[in-house]
């Protein structure tokens, strides 16, 4: 989440009116994040989310993004519910795409605890068995070749880097598996996007880089965003992580064992497109970038521990 597209409270008032929400209270621009515009409305009768696409959300990947909230709502996942006008759900604003979408109560947590990361990995569980059999699909985006391609974009800008990545790219696509469990899934789990109620789980928000692709993936997503301490791996978070998946969902051996390539994948990933969003987000923007050496570090451990950590009980 960040503010990209500044809107007056005339457009915020005239989006509210024209789905039916009451009479505008309170708004204000979301600074957390980095992808798209997002605002926080309330009214006398509902609070909502305005999510103005930016960046790398193709139009063409919307209905997507909407159909699967709608659907994981009506299976019983906790996540936002989007509202529509006439049947439909994205609108345009300031000549960009848009959804509004219900409020999720609650806030992400600055510590979470061994109890909490069993509780999100039974979640992600519950999202993986609810969403395997939606007839949805979406291509990872945001897959090697397309780091590679990010990183091609930012590489003279920081030639420090080049050689380190090289052998990066080279290593995850040597040992990146092909014959594991592949669905829909978040993509983006970290913490700023799971959301608890008084210490109750009450849901994951911001679903704009859903795929589909290895549920092990999201797993190994996690792992970087929720299992670190400063710069230590918490195996007993990562294991508590997994033992919460597996309480809904079951893993096959095999799968567990290719979670440290996978999660050196995330931290490409994350590496390359916090690089990018570091060098060329506007300067305009309300937006608080993200530090891209943080999962530096991460790639640097995830490659020199590949064949040392273990994820087993």
């Amino acid at each position: 989440m960040a503010v990209y597209t500044l809107l007056k409270k005339e457009d915020i008032e005239k989006t509210v009116k024209d789905f039916h929400l009451g009479n505008l209270k309170k708004y204000y621009g979301i600074k957390e994040g980095i992808e798209n515009t997002n605002y926080y409305i309330q009214t006398n009768k509902t609070k909502a989310i305005l999510t103005i696409f930016e960046k790398r959300v193709q139009k063409k990947d919307l209905p997507f993004f909407s159909n699967l909230m709608l659907s994981l709502k009506k299976a019983g996942v906790l996540c936002p519910k989007p509202f529509h006008k006439n049947k439909k759900i994205i609108f345009h604003i300031k000549n960009k795409s848009a959804i509004l979408v219900s409020f999720l109560e609650g806030r992400p947590k600055n510590k979470l605890s061994d109890k909490d990361c069993i509780k999100i990995g039974k979640e992600i569980g519950t999202l993986h068995r609810k969403s395997k059999n939606l007839k949805l699909f979406r291509k990872n985006s945001l897959s090697l070749n397309d780091w590679i391609k990010i990183f091609s974009k930012v590489k003279k800008y920081f030639p420090i880097y080049q050689k380190e990545m090289k052998n990066y790219f080279e290593l995850f696509k040597k040992n990146c598996p092909n014959n594991i469990e592949k669905g829909i899934i978040h993509a983006d789990i970290f913490p700023d996007n799971i959301f608890f109620n008084k210490n109750k789980f009450s849901g994951f928000i911001d679903f704009y880089f859903a795929c589909n692709d290895y549920f092990m993936y999201e797993i190994a997503i996690a792992i970087n965003s929720i299992c670190f301490n400063k710069k230590k791996l918490n195996l007993q978070k990562a294991k508590a992580l997994i033992k919460g998946y597996s309480q809904v969902k079951k893993i096959p051996s095999k799968e567990i064992n290719y979670l440290p390539i996978l999660c050196l994948g995330a931290a490409i990933r994350f590496f390359v497109t916090r690089l990018y969003d570091y060098k060329f987000t506007p300067k305009k923007a309300k937006v608080k970038k993200k530090d891209p050496k943080e999962y530096l570090f991460k790639m640097r451990f995830f490659a020199k521990k590949i064949n040392e950590i273990k994820f087993h009980e």
